[in-house]
């Protein structure tokens, strides 16, 4: 593993914010008298080597780690210059000469605030990722030997079936079994509207059940939970650095050794000036912690962590940092249609009543025969009829016509439901004022069915793939940001071209293989198009690797998808829209702060080593310290405003 990759990271390792603060207070109530008694000899040397020892070991500690792994930075810079004046303090004590001890007791709190500033930004923004690990309850009611028992949620295990309240938090993944009632998924999907959840319906671990009462089997525990495959995916996009990182990394680096080359020289030029020994020293420490790269290690790191976090509340998971960087300079998004645009199973389109008094009436008498078929047309009927809150009526003598559809008697009468074949064997002709209605739907690839009652036309339904409502308001919503749209499909022509005219998508590529997926997506490449792939994540993985971006749609607990970049929790191609707002918006605040902190030390560092000192400007060590870490604070305030951003 590169030990480039953790520079920031290791930098506060084993410490903590109230480790910082505590430090800080004691410094600061010794520094005091310091200050106060400067003129004196031993006071400042007892106060300022134990501020030294207590206060600024911390970061002796991270200056030996740093350059044991051969990675000078930022510890090391402070180190040096706090090291530095206090030698240089000790030995000029004893031959009473001036000494820095108010300027190194300054500077080491000053060090400490900033660096306890630091880390509650970081908390801060990492805040929203503890949360989700707090979303579990302490305690499951268990359904054990028919009695309910209490158990602690280390002892649940797959198979058990738990019973919650209303109100209460699901303990752990699970199939509802019995009951029925309504669960805020919010923290999880970033969907406000509570969802329906009755038998065989999927619930997730640390969701509120609403007003119904739940008994559910347990699918996932501990860490084999969709929660846990959440909080793990952010904490590994977290880790990996995108392109900015990288850079604000080499460039602190650098950064590192300019400042201890610039300092050295600083110190030399004064000696050679005739300046004092003291006062030269004085301009070296200024620049050392003038230019620690503090801001900048922070200025990518902590907008890239709250961008992150940012991403699961909204309901998208972010598998690799680049992905979400390369996110802004999209400008196709091509979606596959099944599953996607489409919800990839089929529902009525078109209901054409014929002999019956209107829709509803046809519904029911379909739907009764339909109700004894598990085929996927029959069910789409009974769901709709269900949809319209209809009562479904049994149907006797039911049974399957082979390749044709089913029948049986609803209230005496013979009803026989199904295709063309069903149509011409019972020898009945379509109206035509209908029929031309027939041959415009077959022709958009839909299934044609038709109801027969007594040897009588009832009415016809037209099925298919139902579309989706979110789809239309993403590619609305797309085409605003100035974003081409596209979509490809396996599905005939016919199919794809009504699917994109009901969507306002211009391109569109038919009876497309799986395999060949990819190849038109590196068709527009070649065109110099950045292109995201929008898929299911299984059929579509060529093509989503080959893509620019590659995201994966589909909610459940399949969110390690290898393929895709970022995965969507919730089936809303809606969120297309979000990742390419969030990724603007983390790029412009990551702009922003290695401007901020790029910038600062082109101006304070010529000021450290005192360019200006003829005409009366010069910056203190301890003043020094102040701006450096005002400058912290400021990129983690602006990096802050992000999570203010609505999506």
């Amino acid at each position: 593993m590169n030990h480039k990759d953790h520079r920031e990271h290791n930098k506060h390792a084993g410490h903590t914010a109230s480790m910082f603060l505590k430090k800080f207070w004691v410094s600061l109530v010794l520094t005091v008298p310091v200050v106060i008694f400067s003129d004196f000899l031993f006071i400042p040397l007892v106060l300022g080597s134990f501020v030294f020892f207590y206060g600024g070991w911390i970061f002796i500690q991270g200056a030996l780690r740093e350059l044991k792994a051969k990675l000078p930075g930022m510890m090391t810079l402070i180190g040096l210059a706090i090291s530095t004046a206090y030698f240089y303090s000790v030995y000029t004590t004893f031959i009473r000469e001036e000494t820095l001890f108010w300027e190194l007791t300054t500077l080491i709190t000053i060090m400490l605030l900033g660096h306890y500033m630091e880390m509650r930004a970081v908390s801060s923004a990492q805040g929203a990722l503890k949360e989700l690990s707090k979303l579990l309850p302490d305690t499951a009611e268990v359904e054990r030997n028919g009695k309910l028992e209490t158990v602690q949620l280390a002892e649940l295990k797959e198979g058990d079936v738990v019973f919650v309240r209303p109100g209460g938090r699901i303990p752990a993944d699970g199939k509802v079994v019995e009951g029925k009632s309504h669960v805020n998924e919010a923290m999880i999907t970033g969907e406000s509207e509570p969802v329906e959840k009755d038998v065989s319906s999927g619930v997730i671990a640390g969701t509120i059940n609403g007003d119904g009462s739940l008994k559910i089997k347990i699918t996932g525990v501990g860490e084999h939970t969709f929660l846990a495959g959440v909080m793990r995916l952010v904490k590994e996009a977290q880790a990996s650095k995108s392109r900015l990182q990288i850079l604000s990394d080499r460039a602190a680096f650098y950064l590192t050794i300019i400042a201890i080359a610039s300092g050295i020289l600083t110190f030399v030029l004064w000696v050679l000036a005739q300046s004092g020994f003291g006062f030269a020293l004085e301009r070296l420490v200024a620049v050392l912690v003038i230019a620690c790269p503090h801001a900048l290690g922070l200025a990518v790191p902590l907008v890239a962590a709250i961008s992150t976090t940012m991403a699961a509340q909204n309901g998208f998971l972010v598998r690799q940092r680049l992905a979400l960087e390369l996110a802004r300079k999209v400008d196709t998004v091509i979606f596959d249609k099944t599953g996607t645009l489409t919800k990839g199973e089929y529902g009525v389109t078109n209901i054409w009543p014929v002999k019956v008094r209107d829709e509803n009436e046809l519904l029911q008498l379909a739907a009764s025969v339909d109700f004894h078929s598990e085929h996927f047309i029959s069910r789409a009927i009974v769901k709709k009829t269900k949809e319209v809150g209809l009562e479904i009526k049994g149907a006797t003598d039911f049974k399957r016509i082979p390749g044709k559809g089913v029948m049986g008697r609803v209230n005496g009468k013979e009803v026989m439901v199904g295709g063309q074949a069903v149509l011409s064997d019972s020898g009945v002709s379509l109206p035509s004022e209908i029929q031309n209605e027939v041959i415009k739907e077959s022709g958009q690839g839909k299934t044609i069915i038709y109801v027969i009652s007594d040897r009588e036309l009832a009415g016809v339904f037209a099925l298919a793939d139902l579309i989706r409502k979110e789809s239309r308001e993403a590619i609305k919503e797309l085409k605003k940001l100035g974003i081409n749209v596209s979509m490809i499909t396996g599905d005939s022509e016919d199919v794809a071209l009504w699917v994109a005219k009901e969507l306002g998508i211009d391109e569109y590529f038919a009876k497309v293989l799986p395999q060949d997926k990819a190849q038109k997506i590196k068709m527009l490449q070649d065109k110099g198009q950045k292109v995201a792939m929008v898929g299911d994540g299984i059929n579509d993985a060529p093509a989503l690797t080959q893509a620019d971006l590659g995201i994966a749609i589909g909610a459940g607990t399949n969110v390690a998808i290898e393929s895709a970049g970022i995965i969507l929790v919730k089936n809303d191609p809606r969120d297309i829209v979000k990742i390419i707002k969030l990724s603007r918006l983390t790029y412009i605040k990551m702009f922003q702060n290695l401007f901020w902190a790029t910038g600062y030390n082109v101006v304070a560092l010529p000021l450290a080593a005192g360019v200006a000192y003829s005409r009366g400007i010069l910056l203190e060590p301890a003043l020094a310290a102040l701006f450096m870490s005002l400058s912290t604070v400021i990129v983690a305030v602006n990096a802050l405003l992000l999570r203010k951003q609505k999506l």
